[in-house]
């Protein structure tokens, strides 16, 4: 049997694995081979030749090989996530071996926007029985904090605007796909004024609305109000991107703003 090994690397049979810090391996979906019958008889192998040292495998089946999952199934595996376009399924090689919990929340972003004026930016959506709201939406997949605050505004009302800070989390279950979610408010300084949504398909008003007069309006949720005030009241949480800028790119710090 073929096993080399490299660098956090190991090739056995004709699967190459990539090994991570929990002694466990994953198979490089990119290498899987094109027949069924083959992935079989290599996986077989592969379980085989690591079950009493490792502990665990992991494997992305790409939906082009969505055959390959029975036989995932009858090894042992089972379903851990999955995305558009892949499942992700796992195999315990030892009976007491951690699996790493799968996402179990989805994120969302708000934004509170005031300009010069005193006046709020808000919006209301088409599937809303309650009356205007916040701008914001889902975090897409990669995306970051600050870079979700502006696109959502943007798409939602058409007004460019610049992240602020964060200023309040709010944890929200049950929730879509039976998940929690996590909303994240954050406070953005507006770059524009004249209003234009984009997004029409959900939209279907946006508008600037006087600071007292939205808290003072019986139609808007508490929820919301109490945004409003601890963003008038707090500074929140700055980024601070030079911090580890060194070390890694896509990561975003927030610091306590200095009273």
């Amino acid at each position: 049997m073929k096993i080399l090994q490299n660098c956090g690397v190991e090739t056995i049979a004709s699967f190459t694995l990539i090994l991570d810090p929990y002694n466990g391996v994953t198979i490089n979906k990119d290498k899987l081979p094109n027949a069924k019958d083959s992935f079989e008889f290599n996986l077989e192998l592969l379980i085989k030749e690591i079950e009493k040292r490792r502990n665990l495998i992991w494997i992305y089946v790409p939906i082009e090989k969505s055959d390959f999952i029975p036989v995932c199934v009858k090894y042992g595996f089972f379903f851990h996530s999955c995305d558009e376009d892949y499942v992700l399924l796992v195999k315990r090689l030892k009976e007491n071996a951690i699996v790493p919990t799968a996402a179990n929340h989805t994120l969302g972003v708000g934004a509170v926007v005031i300009n010069e004026k005193d006046e709020l930016l808000v919006i209301k959506e088409k599937i809303s029985t309650i009356g205007y709201k916040l701008p914001g939406g889902h975090i897409d997949n990669a995306e970051q904090i600050s870079t979700a605050v502006v696109r959502e505004v943007y798409e939602e009302t058409g007004i460019d605007v610049e992240f602020e800070s964060i200023i309040s989390l709010g944890h929200f279950y049950p929730h879509q796909f039976h998940k929690s979610n996590l909303y994240i408010l954050c406070l953005a300084k507006p770059l524009s004024h004249k209003i234009n949504i984009l997004d029409t398909d959900e939209i279907i008003d946006a508008k600037w609305v006087a600071v007292d007069k939205y808290l003072n309006d019986e139609k808007v949720l508490a929820y919301s109000k109490a945004i409003v005030n601890a963003a008038l009241k707090y500074k929140g949480l700055k980024l601070d991107n030079n911090t580890l800028s060194h070390i890694k790119k896509d990561i975003e710090l927030f610091f306590p703003l200095e009273k």
